[in-house]
């Protein structure tokens, strides 16, 4: 745990959440700044800066973490979808621990996670598959 971290606090209960799940791995609580209603965030319970960093297991049980969250936030909302997303290094924000951002969508929520898009160039592809291919 992370005394400066107020994400390690909220885990510890330390600090005052509204938690949506919690398992031994993960703890899923609403966004105090909400971007949307329902907008949720699912943390690893260890301090980890970086989500694609962890151990082997704790990845994938943060993304069931918020596989079962999303069920109950269907079934509670009834969004049109879902936005799930995840940033890391510099780009994270104000909290340096790990976590997912889960927003439930409706049609015109003025939420805005649009990405410039360019065309992807054959020659350009094939060498960075064949780079990435061989870093694995």
């Amino acid at each position: 745990m992370n005394d400066e971290c107020e994400f390690c606090r909220i885990v510890a209960g330390d600090r005052s959440a509204h938690v949506l799940y919690e398992d031994d791995r993960t703890v899923a609580f609403l966004d105090a700044n909400p971007a949307v209603r329902g907008h949720s965030l699912v943390v690893p319970r260890v301090h980890e800066q970086e989500l694609l960093a962890v151990d082997d297991a704790m990845a994938p049980a943060v993304f069931e973490s918020v596989r079962i969250v999303a069920n109950a936030l269907e079934t509670v909302l009834d969004p049109d979808g879902f936005s799930v997303f995840h940033t890391s290094g510099p780009l994270v924000g104000t909290v340096d621990h790990a976590h997912v951002h889960l927003l439930p969508r409706i049609v015109d929520d003025d939420v805005s996670l649009s990405l410039s898009r360019d065309r992807l160039e054959a020659d350009d592809a094939s060498a960075l598959a064949t780079r990435v291919r061989e870093s694995v």
